[in-house]
C-alpha cells in the first residue's frame, strides 16, 4: 500500500490538514487499515520536500497545518494511477514458503500442513463474509471486504491444487533436468514471456 499516493489522492480533492487525512484516509479504506498519525506527518514531509505537495505557510508545524496538492503532485497521482503494479515475480509468501518447507522435513505430513491452513483460511473467509453484510452502503469497506475474499478464496484454490500435485507427486516422483535450478527455469520462463 502506498501512503504517500494515498495521501495525494485525499488532497486532489481539495487542501487538508494532517489529522484530517489520517481520518479521512482510514474512512475511505474501510478503517480496516489504521494509519499512524506519525506516519501521516512524515510522508506530508517528504512530498512537501519533493514538491508534490505545499504548506500553508501561514500556520504553525502541527496538527492545523493544512497541505495543497501541486501540479507536479498531480501529475505523480496521475502516473502512479495508471502504472500496473510489477507482478511479475512471485512473492515472498510465507504460506507458499511453508508448504515448500514441510515438502523437505523429514516426518511431515505435507498433506497435513495443507488442511490446517485450509482451515484456517476458511475460518477467516467467514469472518470476513459476515463484516460484508454489515458493510452495508460503506463501498470503501464492501471494496476492501472483497479484494480480501477473492484474495483468500485464490490461497484456498492454490492449496486444493498443491494438495493434488503433492498426491500425484507421491505417486510419481518427477525426473529433474540435473545443473537447471527451479529458480533459474523460473526466470528463463518468466523472462521469455515479457
Amino acid at each position: 500500500m502506498s501512503v504517500r499516493h494515498a495521501l495525494l489522492a485525499l488532497l486532489a480533492e481539495g487542501p487538508k490538514y494532517g489529522l484530517q487525512l489520517r481520518e479521512e484516509f482510514e474512512a475511505r479504506t474501510g478503517e480496516v487499515w489504521p494509519l499512524n498519525v506519525g506516519q501521516v506527518y512524515t510522508t506530508l514531509q517528504r512530498l512537501e520536500r519533493d514538491g508534490l505537495v505545499e504548506a500553508d505557510d501561514t500556520a504553525e508545524p502541527g496538527p492545523q497545518r493544512g497541505y495543497r496538492l501541486t501540479d507536479p503532485g498531480t501529475r505523480e497521482l496521475a502516473d502512479w494511477l495508471r502504472t500496473p503494479p510489477d507482478l511479475s515475480s512471485p512473492p515472498r509468501d510465507e504460506l507458499v514458503i511453508k508448504v515448500l518447507a514441510a515438502l523437505r522435513v523429514p516426518g511431515v505430513d505435507v498433506r497435513d500442513v495443507i488442511q490446517v491452513h485450509r482451515r484456517a483460511l476458511v475460518e477467516l473467509m467467514q469472518q470476513w463474509t459476515r463484516l460484508k453484510e454489515d458493510a452495508g452502503t460503506d463501498l470503501g469497506l464492501a471494496l476492501v471486504v472483497d479484494a480480501e475474499l477473492f484474495r483468500l478464496d485464490s490461497v484456498i484454490r492454490w492449496l486444493d491444487a498443491a494438495e493434488g500435485r503433492v498426491r500425484r507427486a507421491e505417486l510419481d516422483p518427477p525426473a529433474t533436468t540435473p545443473g537447471t535450478t527451479a529458480p533459474a527455469r523460473l526466470a528463463r520462463r518468466l523472462g521469455a514471456r515479457r
